[in-house]
């Protein structure tokens, strides 16, 4: 259960960003954004910052994907875990590959880059600075571009993990 309520997201002075948030996620808002309406103006600068990485990005989507099935795994955010599964799926992941992420298990079927993308996300996540050899080996796969979007995944999912986990936001 939530620790804080749910904020009334037909109140009239929101209607434009909940228009808004219905618009670029589906067409419905989740509980993470009916909490964020608390605040309405971090409730739009996370939905612009975050639609910018879920969708204006070059990073292929089955990394930005994997990044953060592991982010969710290791900080436990079971929302954000089963929230991502139907995109992940979307961008080519198995469903065998899910289970394994899930249960904290290495998938088989994995390429270099897919491995280069965990190590990467569970080197953030964990100790925040990537070791060189992290860094090299997801730096001879991505562009300078797709290795600043993946940072910035990493980052921007690592803080979407601990919302969701400190305020124990409910699952739709």
């Amino acid at each position: 259960m939530a620790r804080l309520p749910y904020p009334d997201a037909d109140r009239p002075e929101l209607a434009a960003l909940v228009g808004r948030i219905k618009r670029e996620r589906g067409g419905r808002v989740l509980n993470l954004y009916r909490m964020l309406l608390h605040s309405p103006p971090l409730a739009e600068g996370w939905l612009g910052f975050l639609t910018s990485v879920r969708q204006q990005g070059v990073l292929a989507g089955r990394y930005r994907e994997l990044a953060i099935l592991r982010i969710a795994v290791i900080n436990g955010a079971r929302y954000e875990f089963v929230a991502h599964v139907p995109f992940a799926l979307k961008e080519g992941l198995t469903q065998a590959q899910l289970d394994a992420l899930a249960a904290d298990r290495s998938p088989d079927g994995l390429t270099d880059a897919d491995r280069a993308v965990l190590d990467y996300a569970e080197a953030m996540t964990r100790a925040v600075r990537v070791p060189d050899d992290v860094f090299a080996r997801a730096r001879a796969r991505f562009s300078e571009r797709e290795l600043v979007e993946l940072t910035v995944t990493v980052a921007a999912y690592n803080c979407v993990s601990r919302f969701l986990e400190a305020l124990q936001v409910d699952h739709e």
